[in-house]
């Protein structure tokens, strides 16, 4: 007995032989089915079926996956633009208290300027009362020595004189309450003086904290917008852009100025403080404007995905079979859905070569983009498209060994590697 024949004796309890008749108009045939041959036909139904299992399983956990990562990725981009508002709201609001405590501290200078001029010329008044009373006391004491003088010789004459003691009294009256308002004047002049003076100290103690909470918010602001231009920067980097030339040119067309950026300018009275605070809102302004210039930039280039149905990548950018592949292959079904990865023009739609149905976008920046392979054209040339509208549909046209889409980025002409477009894109969801 051969090694077959005691495997199928062994295999014959739980998988009995079976017999498939072919019957014909004339003849009937059987075609029979032993227990091998059975087990053989079961391990690869279940072999094809796990496979099948397992591949569906990767496809539905990497677009689970890629789903959160792109959700998480808004998220914090929601919570970091509501943070920026917050820091900016709360910066204006710092700068505005801080103008109001200059303002106070200005009016307070004025007061206590005041209240010095006030308090001199209450000095100058006191000291002229005083020269004036001395004057007054020496004429008074001339007046006695003469009226003392008169009456001895009234006396030696034998007639009386005048008595003038009740008008020097009076005017000694009038000088004294002079001499006492003068004196009340002035230290009226000095407590309100030394109030001014503690309420100066007061608001600079004040406008020092404003200044330096608004340092601080300057200082987590220009951090934080700093942070955030890093990786758009590295963006057009990735790509093969320089980052400069990108800026030149979206300035060119967008050379407006004004608006709610443009920065305040305000007397500081030549305090370095507010001076400093002045050159780091500037800054941050001008890194404001950067990152709004670099998304003005990424809006115009190719970072959308072409498919966004199941596929899976089938080749990517680079030498193949000895020859160069300037794009990169995602396989899927006949007829899935292409769409415009950017905003552009199609400047070809129809059948070129071994590119079969094919379709050229061109976007600003210097950007192409070709989708070839196509089942069906939608759009003709000179038709505008926008980012994500569908143009075609997935085929097998041209030179394919079976159905799927041949995706090229080209940068003035020369073929670059989307896949740098495609991770690009992850850095500005």
């Amino acid at each position: 007995m051969t090694v077959m024949d005691r495997l199928n004796a062994s295999l014959e309890k739980w998988l009995p032989e079976q017999r498939l008749f072919l019957r014909s108009d004339d003849t009937t045939r059987f075609v029979r089915l032993r227990p091998v041959t059975q087990m053989v036909g079961i391990s690869g139904i279940t072999l094809v079926f796990g496979w099948t299992l397992v591949a569906s399983s990767f496809l539905v956990i990497d677009a689970v996956s890629s789903g959160n990562t792109r959700d998480q990725i808004q998220r914090s981009q929601a919570a970091f633009e509501e943070r920026l508002s917050q820091l900016q709201a709360e910066r204006d609001a710092r700068a505005a208290e801080a103008l109001a405590a200059q303002a106070r501290f200005s009016a307070a200078l004025d007061k206590v300027s005041q209240m010095q001029t006030q308090l001199l010329a209450t000095e100058e008044s006191r000291r002229e009362m005083q020269t004036g009373l001395a004057a007054v006391q020496t004429t008074l004491r001339d007046a006695l020595a003469d009226r003392d003088t008169a009456a001895a010789s009234v006396e030696a004459a034998g007639t009386p004189a005048p008595d003038r003691t009740e008008e020097f009294s009076v005017a000694l009256d009038i000088l004294s309450g002079e001499l006492r308002q003068a004196a009340d004047q002035r230290h009226e002049a000095v407590e309100e003086a030394e109030a001014a003076r503690l309420t100066a100290q007061e608001l600079t103690v004040e406008r020092d904290q404003i200044l330096a909470r608004n340092d601080e918010i300057l200082t987590q602001l220009e951090s934080a917008v700093t942070i955030s231009v890093a990786p758009l920067d590295q963006v057009f980097r990735n790509v093969g852009m320089n980052p400069d030339d990108v800026l030149r040119t979206i300035r060119r067309g967008y050379s407006g100025q004004g608006g709610p950026l443009t920065p305040m300018s305000y007397s500081t009275r030549g305090n370095a403080a507010l001076s400093d605070t002045e050159d780091k809102a500037r800054q941050i302004i001008v890194t404001l404007d950067q990152m709004n210039t670099y998304r003005i930039a990424i809006e115009k280039l190719p970072l959308a995905m072409p498919v966004t149905a199941n596929f899976r990548y089938t080749s990517g950018f680079g030498r193949r079979w000895g020859r160069m592949h300037e794009g990169i292959d995602m396989a899927g079904p006949v007829g899935t859905p292409i769409y415009s990865t950017g905003d552009g023009v199609v400047t070809y739609a129809g059948r070129m070569g071994a590119y079969g149905n094919l379709i050229k976008i061109r976007h600003e920046l210097g950007t192409e983009t070709r989708y070839a392979h196509l089942n069906r054209i939608g759009v003709k040339v000179g038709d505008r498209v926008s980012q994500g509208e569908r143009i075609g549909d997935m085929g097998n046209t041209g030179r394919s060994t079976g159905p799927h889409l041949h995706y090229e980025v080209r940068m003035n002409g020369r073929a670059v590697d989307p896949m740098s477009f495609i991770k690009a894109a992850e850095n500005v969801q």
